[in-house]
């Protein structure tokens, strides 16, 4: 276990509390790396072989790449989301009640939602604010680092059947508290409360796309600090893991790629997500700007490879029982390879002797996830994406406990595993 790598995942993690954010550090550890900038607006594109660029895609999602000497040599994706289940503001979201002033917010996400009561949050997102040209309004990021709001949970006095487990109404009662009322409080008070943090007028305000999260910060765990205890390791894990990855294959040929998708956590049909043709429609411009042709795209697509790289489910300490019978995955043993006969995941068998080879040809450890045959579980975004892109994809990801949860639990070590196996990938010839 390297604390290293596991510093620079906690500092991830911690710039990284909203989608737009995940994108910003990802952009900010890019272009350490020398990766060049590159717009979605721009045509055409100008690329040379062994170069790095990178795409943003609508400010929650991101698509870099690396141009060996031939490009052509193999195709290699990995593919992971920004985005995590959470608290989202809803407009107008100002309720002024017996004396409290609280905003009205929405479930973003498959929330756990008992886990984020009682715990001191803040607010990171976007604001878009007015500009001189209606279609190009300024896109304001903002992240207060501070916590300013709250979840109280009823005391137990007042619902005595609490341990025996509660439903939990996302309209009445994850409504987060943000103050006190008073005679200088107005009708628009959150609003007001926007403006002071973005230094500008209330009416200059005309939309925003913002996340509640937990200002408590990840941390090592454990005995040996075997374990991490952080919010967003779904999926930022594999966020970091991959762009790392891309970073350190400078000597990989071929196109190696790195995608980024938002809105996974609500089914990935949006723009950024991956059941959108944005990754095909940035592949064929880079074929483009190469003199390659859609034909050629097509064929190197089909002999290409992906990883879907989102987390997995560990074997639970206290509930072992909801595990597969054969497939159980433990927390620091290693990558876990996802597959489900339904396709929920993405692998076939081919796709999972591949992953596997990669592992023992680099002495990487690794699992095999499974749901339980009468526990259906959730699904990732490479059976979507590979369907708009019919390319072989193997699901892998760290198996982790908590999942879904305000704050997740995984093992220290596989981090860098993971780390190994994607870098291993992109690099192998």
């Amino acid at each position: 276990m390297s604390h290293d790598s596991i510093d620079t995942l906690l500092t991830f993690i911690a710039d990284s509390p909203s989608p737009y954010h995940t994108v910003s550090a990802s952009r900010a550890l890019l272009d350490e790396a020398g990766f060049t900038a590159l717009s979605l607006e721009e045509a055409p594109w100008h690329l040379q072989s062994d170069a790095a660029y990178y795409v943003p895609v609508y400010g929650s999602g991101l698509i870099a790449f690396r141009t060996g000497q031939n490009i052509r040599r193999h195709l290699r994706i990995s593919a992971a989301h920004t985005d995590f289940p959470c608290l989202r503001i809803k407009q107008r979201p100002e309720i002024r009640e017996k004396g409290y002033l609280k905003v009205n917010a929405e479930v973003y996400g498959g929330l756990l939602r008992e886990s984020w009561l009682d715990r001191p949050l803040s607010l990171a997102g976007a604001v878009a604010l007015e500009t001189s040209d209606p279609f190009r309004p300024k896109r304001h990021l903002i992240d207060l680092k501070r916590p300013v709001l709250t979840i109280p949970r009823l005391a137990i006095h007042m619902n005595r059947k609490a341990n025996q487990g509660i439903e939990l109404n996302p309209q009445k009662d994850l409504l987060p508290l943000l103050g006190l009322d008073g005679k200088d409080v107005t009708n628009h008070f959150f609003l007001d409360f926007l403006s002071e943090t973005c230094r500008c007028l209330p009416e200059a305000i005309l939309s925003y796309e913002l996340t509640v999260y937990p200002t408590e910060p990840g941390c090592r765990l454990g005995w040996h600090d075997e374990f991490v205890s952080s919010p967003r390791l779904d999926n930022l894990t594999s966020v970091l893991a991959s762009l790392t990855a891309l970073v350190n294959a400078a000597d990989a040929d071929g196109l190696t790629v790195v995608a980024l998708f938002d809105n996974e956590e609500v089914g990935s049909q949006t723009k950024q997500g991956a059941d959108s043709v944005v990754l095909p429609g940035i592949l064929r411009r880079i074929y483009r700007a190469f003199g390659l042709t859609d034909d050629e795209l097509s064929a190197d697509v089909a002999k290409g490879f992906m990883l879907s790289v989102d987390v997995a489910h560990a074997i639970h300490p206290n509930v072992p029982e909801k595990c597969d019978i054969t497939n159980q995955p433990q927390m620091g043993h290693g990558v876990a390879l996802k597959i489900a006969n339904s396709q929920s995941y993405a692998g076939d068998a081919v796709a999972a002797a591949v992953v596997k080879g990669l592992c023992r040809k680099a002495d990487i450890p690794y699992q095999i996830f499974m749901n339980r045959s009468d526990l259906p579980g959730g699904s990732t975004l490479g059976s979507l994406l590979s369907a708009n892109l019919p390319i072989r994809t193997m699901d892998i990801g760290i198996p982790i406990t908590a999942m879904h949860s305000c704050r997740e639990l995984m093992g220290a070590a596989d981090q860098e595993a993971l780390t190994r196996l994607i870098q291993t990938f992109f690099s192998y010839l």
